[in-house]
């Protein structure tokens, strides 16, 4: 389904990203780009503090509820695929060419909806999150082994530089 959804985004969607002739410059858009993908991972901030305000728990540092328990693992499987993302991110802009770097907000775009659909499918039920934990993973992998590629196979001469 991610590789339908992000070629159908590409194809479809009527922008194009702009000329960016440097590395500085391409990292720079990634980052900006990054910045929408925060967005599930501070509402979830939002509404596990809330959540935590508005438990019923006698001790508020004590053991928690399922409903806060939710938004706190989301919160934080969340923080640690964001780090992930925006590294292979980062990484794969100094790799693709011009007219591929559409790619940078389409996939920020995935990973922001994914991370939606994974919480909403987590607040269901446990049997219905590898759905949305697969939109989110399944491009990251598919990023990280683009990335290795271009680091070893196409460009072994400026690995390090």
């Amino acid at each position: 389904l991610c590789p339908c959804l992000i070629y159908g985004a590409y194809v479809f969607l009527p922008f194009d990203a702009p000329l960016l002739p440097t590395v500085s410059a391409r990292l720079v858009y990634t980052l900006r780009c990054a910045a929408f993908a925060t967005f599930p991972v501070v509402l979830g901030m939002i509404v596990s503090g809330i959540s935590r305000l508005c438990s019923s728990a006698l001790e508020p540092f004590g053991e928690l509820h399922q409903e806060v328990e939710i938004h706190r693992t989301y919160v934080s499987q969340s923080v640690h695929l964001f780090i992930l993302y925006f590294f292979n991110m980062a990484v794969l802009a100094t790799y693709l060419p011009q007219e591929l770097l559409k790619l940078i907000p389409l996939l920020t775009g995935l990973f922001a909806i994914s991370r939606l659909i994974f919480w909403m499918s987590y607040a269901i039920g446990r049997s219905f999150r590898a759905f949305g934990f697969s939109m989110t993973f399944l491009p990251l992998l598919a990023m990280l082994l683009w990335n290795l590629y271009g680091m070893f196979v196409l460009e072994p001469e400026n690995l390090l530089s």
